[in-house]
């Protein structure tokens, strides 16, 4: 392999990372509430793609849980808590 061969795992890890950086673009620029739980979730299954792309399929599955589930739940059970007492 000469050193300007470029091997399809760093041309995928590559990608998946500029997927990564946009999508927390989004999730910074994103001013709705609710639609910024919906994109931290996306965000948290890009990131775990990631992990899994850096072949770490540990670390991948304790990001889905928290950065998939868990967070974008518990924002959006306080944005019930708050919306619920406001009425």
């Amino acid at each position: 392999m000469t050193p300007t061969d470029v091997d399809a795992t760093a041309i995928l890890q590559a990608f998946v990372l500029l997927l990564v950086a946009a999508t927390a673009t989004g999730v910074i620029l994103t001013r709705d509430p609710l639609a910024q739980a919906i994109t931290v979730s996306f965000f948290g299954l890009l990131l775990a793609i990631a992990f899994l792309a850096f072949q770490a399929p540990d670390v991948a599955l304790s990001a889905i849980a928290v950065g998939a589930v868990a967070l974008p739940l518990m924002i959006l059970l306080a944005l019930a808590k708050i919306r619920g007492g406001a009425e």
